[in-house]
């Protein structure tokens, strides 16, 4: 026999459902602008139907439906959308930051324009013609004294520059390590929150898209892979879990160390979590440790040292970026975006500064012409470009600076010298087309430097297309992401609609019960009274 009552339980749990269902709307509503929020459902469930089976069940004609339950509330997420979005967020990471730091180097090099370093050597080329020409002219060795001054300076601010900048980029590198530990915390922390949470039998979608907004900004510094795991006790299945988070390389394989362990920066089972640091040598990187930190972020003496070349061959992300912009050390050499250019710039203005002082000595200047005494003065100074850097340290003479009548550009003919002759200083314009070994090459100055200025351009170019195909995948991915998990607000109203009156439908249920039970207690026995 059903209870009497049966119909007002049933609208009873109907009511407490749908007012679930519209608590979870107006949570999805007020969280629509929210970073990282992932929009929630009900899990709506048909509760025990009645009677249960058994001996003394009673004789009715099947089992009776009880109503509905919120079985659960949980967040509409697809975990492979979200291994994509991260993928390609560390991609572009990657190519975003070496994109940034070679336009960087292209304002600082400047070409071409009338200020670069081109654009000045022609001009120093230019007054060393017109000086073959007028070797007596005061005014025409004025030029020429000019122009090597700036030849010598904007090799001065080149380098100067690019130092400045390349020291920039270890600053980023030190607040990059620091972002990331401060990220990895984080996610400890949330993830022991999860636990705590998920073990009664909860599933804290809030503390989930707080950590999941973290692991994804996480991948933009450095490649990572994560695997869930079971909190245990009363977990439900539906739970996410407890995030272990690895170190991967390009490919998605987890990253190992030396003796074949998985490098953890997340570890769920024990509360650890391994801070990443740079290991600096000199002016450059020679590594990257993970050291072991305890849950409140002490970090401890344990660590793992990673080889930078390995490193840098098997990462992706803004980390790796930094470090190849600043300098790293790779079988005993430096090498890195301004590393290299400030390298080639040394060995530029060497090459170029030693054949122009040889050539230069070689000739009579006005001064030795009237004393009658050969000093075989230089023209450029090099002093000190071992601890400095050639470009940095090349500069004008100072018997250049203090009388250009000290400038060689007299030459010897038919064994002897006159002032009249400009044949040195025309060797010295032809100085400009010379092949000599600039960094192991062998080419003339202006090729040289053409070719550090086409590498540069060519390396921009393609980091700028990486960063406009990446960008476009992350933000397909994106789309795709926000079409599943972001809030519609007109879906929602939608949903609102249809709770509100599946709210009211099942209110009406209860007046309706209420008057047929009315009529049972009031109305029935009273005939014949």
């Amino acid at each position: 026999m059903v209870s009497t009552f049966h119909g007002l339980e049933v609208a009873k749990r109907g009511m407490y459902a749908q007012q679930t269902a519209l608590s979870t709307v107006g949570h999805n509503v007020a969280n629509a602008n929210t970073p990282g929020y992932t929009r929630q459902r009900v899990d709506f469930q048909t509760t025990t139907p009645f009677p249960t089976p058994s001996l003394n069940r009673p004789q009715i004609p099947g089992q009776l439906g009880t109503g509905v339950e919120a079985g659960a509330i949980e967040r509409v997420r697809d975990s492979f959308i979200d291994s994509q979005y991260r993928g390609e967020n560390n991609k572009l990471g990657y190519w975003e930051t070496k994109s940034q730091a070679l336009s960087s180097l292209e304002v600082i090099m400047n070409e071409p324009t009338e200020q670069g370093l081109a654009n000045t050597l022609d001009e120093f080329w230019q007054s060393l013609q017109n000086l073959s020409v007028s070797p007596q002219d005061s005014g025409t060795r004025s030029v020429v004294r000019q122009s090597g001054q700036s030849v010598a300076e904007t090799f001065n601010y080149l380098s100067n520059s690019l130092s400045a900048v390349r020291e920039d980029y270890r600053a980023e590198i030190d607040v990059t390590q620091k972002s990331v530990n401060t990220i990895i915390g984080q996610i400890n922390e949330i993830n022991q929150q999860i636990a705590a949470t998920e073990v009664h039998g909860y599933l804290p979608n809030d503390l989930y898209d707080q950590r999941d907004l973290l692991v994804d900004d996480l991948s933009s510094y450095v490649n990572i892979i994560v695997k869930p795991q079971d909190s245990g006790g009363l977990s439900v299945p539906s739970a996410v879990g407890k995030y272990d988070i690895y170190l991967a390389d390009q490919n998605g394989i987890i990253m190992k160390d030396g003796s074949g362990n998985d490098l953890l920066l997340v570890n769920s089972r024990d509360d650890k979590v391994s801070g990443i640091q740079i290991d600096y040598d000199a002016n450059s990187v020679k590594g990257v440790k993970l050291v072991e930190m305890e849950a409140d972020g002490q970090f401890m003496a344990n660590e793992v040292n990673i080889d930078v070349e390995t490193y840098l061959g098997n990462a992706n992300g803004s980390l790796r970026a930094y470090i190849e912009a600043y300098g790293y050390q790779t079988g005993g050499t430096e090498k890195g975006i301004y590393t290299d250019m400030i390298s080639n710039l040394d060995a530029m203005a060497t090459t170029f500064a030693k054949k122009f002082n040889e050539i230069h000595q070689a000739g009579w200047s006005l001064s030795e012409l009237k004393n009658g005494v050969k000093e075989s003065k230089t023209f450029f100074d090099l002093s000190d470009p071992a601890s400095i850097g050639a470009s940095k340290a090349i500069s004008l003479h100072r018997d250049i600076i203090s009388s250009v009548d000290n400038i060689a550009a007299s030459g010897e003919q038919g064994g002897e010298s006159y002032s009249g002759s400009g044949a040195n200083a025309l060797a010295l314009a032809n100085l400009k087309d010379e092949m000599l070994n600039y960094a192991g090459t062998d080419t003339s100055v202006t090729s040289f430097y053409q070719s550090l200025i086409g590498d540069m351009g060519v390396q921009a170019l393609q980091a700028n297309q990486m960063t406009d195909n990446t960008n476009i995948l992350r933000d397909s991915v994106l789309t795709r992401r926000e079409s599943v998990s972001s809030v519609s607000l007109d879906e929602e109203m939608v949903n609102m609609i249809q709770y509100q009156h599946a709210y009211n439908a099942a209110a009406r249920q209860i007046t309706m019960v209420d008057e047929m039970l009315d009529r049972i207690i009031n109305g029935m026995g009273v005939g014949g009274r």
